[in-house]
């Protein structure tokens, strides 16, 4: 079996001044070194890398970063440090705490007819982004459209506060960590998944459309090269940060009152199972019912039209005509009301929190 090595190569121009701040101060260990009489070349490893140190390289000294679980603990705790070859070190977390920024609430309306551009990103997957200015960073709505067949996907999870996929055309199966064999998700079914629970997309049904919602929008993807799915056992009550898997079939929903006179909504079990973190509804209007004018208290209330017409009213606001493919979110104390909603409506509501209070008008 042949052996095959990659090394960072950094210039120097005196590696004897090198050689104590890179096995000392980072806690590299010398693996070569050469030649024995005037050494112009040290090659050093550690911490996931291999660095050639060399005398006269053509390159810049460039930037290394170290991540380390105690940065306090580690290069007597600074954060930034210069070798004596120049090179910058980074001393960061390795695994830092979720920061949710501060929601900048904003009356948003993003419409299929604008003709947003489809950006490809992660495994082929077309992205439509239906709230541009993602709320100060609080939240991120993607309209995604998978290409049929097999998904060029890996084992990967996402270091995330919330995530929802709720497809709303075709089907998808997906693996999830400790949650058996393959599952598929039709249209009008939903996923939560937990902050950090292993999973891959295998197959895409032609047409596949889903709404993905994650929180914050800026959140790190990462691949787990080791783990295999599917797991060997299933824990279907396994918790991650405080968030149950959820696999909501829209088949099993009971539509029941809603939140909103003129209207009902089936509960995706979505606020128990993140403990309050949010709440996923599907809402349709009730014949012959009209709708008021409400406020609301919530952080984040966004909407996409799954299919159907309505009018949305605002105050302030010139009113929008909606169609399926249409998304909104409606901020904190302002007034709206959903009118001359046709018959086949039906609205994908999420909430977070998951609870919060409405005041009719």
């Amino acid at each position: 079996m042949n052996e095959t090595r990659a090394e960072v190569r950094l210039p120097t121009g005196n590696l004897s001044d090198d050689l104590p701040f890179y096995t000392r101060t980072l806690g590299m260990r010398l693996d070569m070194i050469y030649p024995a009489d005037n050494p112009e070349i040290a090659v050093l490893s550690g911490h996931g890398l291999r660095v050639r140190i060399e005398k006269d390289a053509p390159e810049a000294p460039g930037t290394l970063r170290i991540l380390t679980d105690d940065p306090d603990g580690f290069a007597d705790g600074k954060r930034e440090l210069t070798a004596p070859n120049g090179t910058r070190i980074e001393i960061d977390e390795l695994n830092p705490p979720l920061v949710l920024p501060q929601t900048e609430h904003a009356f948003v309306v993003r419409r299929l007819a604008d003709q947003a551009p489809w950006i490809v990103g992660r495994a082929g997957m077309a992205y439509r982004d239906l709230v541009p200015s993602r709320l100060g960073g609080a939240m991120i709505a993607s309209h995604i459209r998978v290409p049929d067949g097999p998904v060029p996907d890996m084992v990967h999870f996402h270091k995330v506060g919330f995530q929802l996929i709720f497809c709303i055309r075709g089907w998808v199966d997906v693996l999830y960590e400790d949650q058996g064999g393959t599952r598929r998700l039709h249209a009008g079914d939903c996923f939560i998944q937990p902050p950090r629970i292993r999973h891959r997309v295998m197959h895409a049904a032609d047409g596949i459309e889903v709404i993905e919602i994650g929180v914050p929008a800026d959140h790190i993807t990462e691949i787990d090269h080791e783990m295999q799915l599917p797991t060997e056992v299933e824990r279907p009550d396994r918790e991650w940060d405080g968030q149950r898997f959820v696999h909501n079939l829209a088949k099993e929903s009971v539509f029941m009152p809603f939140r909103l006179p003129g209207f009902e909504a089936r509960d995706t079990t979505i606020n128990d199972n993140t403990k309050g973190v949010a709440s996923v509804m599907v809402a349709r209007p009730l014949a012959g019912e009209p709708s008021p004018w409400t406020k609301h208290n919530c952080d984040i209330l966004f909407y996409f039209v799954m299919s159907g017409e309505m009018t949305l009213e605002g105050e302030g606001k010139d009113p929008y005509r909606l169609t399926a493919g249409d998304a909104f979110v409606i901020p904190p104390d302002m007034a709206t009301r959903f009118a001359d909603a046709t018959q086949d409506l039906e609205l994908l509501e999420v909430s977070l929190p998951g609870a919060f209070d409405t005041t009719i008008l």
